[in-house]
């Protein structure tokens, strides 16, 4: 009975389409961001940061530059692993070049980089769609892996061909290199998360947001209506090169440390951000968290259940993970389309009629 509308007035347009209508819903989200920001930097400790919040951050970011261009616009994309490279190769060079530059101004200018080379390999969707474009997409995944590998000068001529981050500090407290805090690195982390989740959610429910659904719910019928299909379909892929770079720097710099782009941004990160979206559902910016958080926290629980609790050999673990991530694609894709997040707004609606059958 507590989470209703009554007694929640709107008195303007803003206060009637705002992304959270209900006020317990607007006091969870303050709620959560406070214990994220006030509460978790106290607690966490390199395990938890290295398993499940620093993956989770930044895979999330990646799904939402991924759900833009999929889920929103509908143009198939393969190639997120490429361009999440893009991100990490660009950030590499700037920080090695301009060292005197602050991190944060790195990653923004790294996917600003990925975006216009994701736009670069997004010009075929003005002529091809579907199938053909999933496989020219493909195609800038594998182009790319192979130019970061076979071009000494994007691993400043490192004879192993790995790239390695820097130390960089962020108000005098290290957030790349061996020296960092747990803490530190999730703070930065989420705050890129969050200026993405929000600025991903006023792209997606203004004009902007309208003009790519409207092509991908009928590309010719969107054109007669006055969508330039040309401006529409670039700038999904823009925006989401932006985003999966911005994850892509993020995921070498401070995840990771050191990468080599064969190991780390192979043809599997894509199709791991994209089972990430369509579990947590496509056209959704809570899909992409609940999609990315069910795929980091899932190699942990059957970690823990199948290994320490029940003593399962380690290879039939990680095989158990793989039937389960496919065995839940394809329910979701005959049973439940929009993924985890139309289960969570059934629920929510449920709960609004409760106790009340209809």
């Amino acid at each position: 009975m507590f989470y209703r509308e009554a007694g929640d007035f709107k008195t303007s347009y803003a206060a009637d389409n705002q992304t959270f209508p209900i006020k317990i819903d607007r006091r969870g989200y303050f709620v959560a961001l406070a214990f994220a920001f006030c509460v978790v930097p106290f607690i966490i400790n390199d395990y938890w940061a290295n398993a499940i919040f620093l993956p989770f951050l930044i895979y999330s970011i990646a799904a939402i530059g991924l759900n833009i261009l999929v889920g929103y616009c509908g143009q198939v994309s393969l190639g997120t692993g490429g361009f999440m490279a893009v991100g990490a190769y660009a950030c590499y060079k700037l920080m090695t070049a301009m060292p005197e530059v602050n991190i944060f101004f790195h990653i923004i200018i790294s996917g600003g980089i990925t975006a216009f080379v994701c736009v670069l390999f997004g010009l075929p969707s003005l002529r091809i769609k579907g199938f053909y474009l999933a496989v020219a997409t493909l195609a800038a995944q594998f182009f790319l892996v192979w130019l970061f590998n076979r071009v000494p000068w994007f691993y400043n001529y490192s004879a192993s061909g790995q790239i390695n981050a820097p130390e960089r500090t962020v108000f005098g407290v290290p957030v790349t290199g061996p020296n960092t805090e747990a803490w530190a690195t999730y703070l930065f982390c989420l705050v890129f998360l969050v200026l993405s989740a929000l600025i991903a959610r006023n792209l997606t429910r203004g004009m902007a947001g309208r003009k790519w659904m409207a092509i991908r719910d009928m590309d010719i019928a969107a054109e007669i209506i006055g969508v330039n299909p040309l401006k529409a379909k670039i700038s999904a892929f823009a925006v989401s090169g932006f985003f999966v770079g911005i994850s892509g720097a993020l995921f070498f710099a401070l995840y990771l440390g050191a990468v080599e782009v064969g190991e780390v941004f192979g043809i599997n990160k894509s199709f791991l951000v994209l089972f990430m979206i369509i579990i947590g559902g496509l056209g959704s910016i809570f899909g992409s968290f609940a999609g990315a958080a069910f795929l980091v926290l899932l190699p942990v629980v059957l970690k823990v259940v199948g290994v320490d609790w029940l003593g399962w050999p380690t290879d039939i673990v990680a095989h158990l993970q793989l039937v389960i991530v496919g065995g839940l694609i394809i329910m979701f894709l005959i049973l439940e389309p929009h993924g985890l997040a139309q289960l969570w707004r059934v629920a929510k609606q449920k709960l609004r009629l409760w106790p009340f059958p209809h």
